[in-house]
């Protein structure tokens, strides 16, 4: 066995004994929590038997009602038996939360001591793929080939990401904006049926609020738009009411033109909604290939780790770049 199989084979003895290791920590632990608790309900148990045992051994009103009737000793011996008992439960208790604990103690410095076996692993893979393909022939070539597939899947997979990062940043800010136009959509109703100078106020913040967002939206669909060239998602919002029916809504008030504030929030909304199947509809693409990327990149990687695995170093070193 060469120098590079031999290293690999013990690197996943490693591996597998950490991750046996670690489901073990996790059984001790949840054991270790409840024994505490145990420990605890014990403690307090023991503590209230031996509470009884010195009201009676004092001058308390109970030790004086058993003087009197007689049946002192009796009683006195009762309450011994039960102190002792929980003492001895709860001592009990502690001494198994104490194996408990020595143990997963044991396993953590055992695990500290194989801390990093799953990189060193895939360094002794890495260092193994560079040794044969050097060594030429058909299995180097093959592992070339593997791993500028998996530049391209890897490159893919970090542009689709951003862009739907991108994406779900506009959807974000999307949902914002309906919710403040569906404030404000509130408050226009409640301006056309009760009009108050109050209600027009909080629906034009609430206007004020989702043309901000607006204005946000803008600049992260451009971002989309970058990140992804073949996005193509529309979203000319113009949210804010002329200057002109913004101030007679406020201060003349009356039934038109709360209603056509009303109608062109109602348009808004409508618009905005667009928007939002839109980059809804692009993302669903975008996450579709980028979950066929990663399945292609993990399969490959497997595909890549067993081929590196199984070749034999000792016969690329004897036969070389001729095999």
């Amino acid at each position: 066995m060469s120098f590079h199989d031999a290293r690999l084979e013990q690197l996943q003895r490693e591996i597998a004994r950490k991750r046996q290791l670690e489901a073990q920590r996790e059984e001790l632990r949840a054991q270790q929590q409840q024994l505490a608790e145990k420990v605890q309900t014990l403690e307090a148990c023991s503590q209230k038997e031996q509470a009884d045992v010195d009201r009676l051994e004092g001058r308390s009103l109970s030790a004086y009602f058993y003087h009197v009737i007689g049946r002192m000793d009796e009683k006195l011996t009762r309450e011994r038996q039960e102190a002792y008992a929980a003492r001895v439960k709860c001592d009990a208790a502690v001494r198994e939360l104490d194996a408990v604990t020595e143990d997963l103690e044991r396993r953590e410095a055992e695990l500290a001591q194989l801390s990093g076996c799953e990189e060193r692993y895939q360094q002794a893979l890495r260092d193994k793929a560079d040794f044969l393909k050097s060594a030429g022939g058909q299995t180097g070539s093959a592992i070339r080939a593997h791993e500028e597939r998996l530049a391209v899947l890897s490159h893919q997979a970090t542009e689709l990401e951003e862009a739907c990062a991108a994406g779900r940043e506009s959807l974000d800010t999307v949902r914002e904006i309906l919710n403040s136009l569906s404030d404000a959509e509130g408050w226009g109703t409640m301006d056309l049926v009760a009009g108050s100078l109050i209600s027009s106020i909080a629906k034009h913040n609430h206007l004020d609020d989702a043309q901000y967002l607006a204005e946000k939206l803008q600049v992260q669909l451009r971002r989309f738009k970058t990140e992804l060239a073949d996005v193509d998602i529309q979203a000319d919002l113009q949210l804010r009411i002329d200057g002109f029916l913004r101030f007679t809504d406020i201060f003349f008030d009356n039934f038109f033109t709360d209603w056509a504030v009303l109608d062109r929030i109602q348009q808004s909304s409508l618009r905005v909604r667009q928007t939002r199947d839109q980059i809804e509809e692009v993302l669903q693409h975008l996450e579709t290939l980028l979950q066929a990327v990663q399945q292609e990149e993990r399969a490959l990687r497997r595909e890549l780790e067993e081929m590196v695995r199984e070749a034999s170093a000792e016969r690329a070193t004897f036969i070389g770049p001729g095999d």
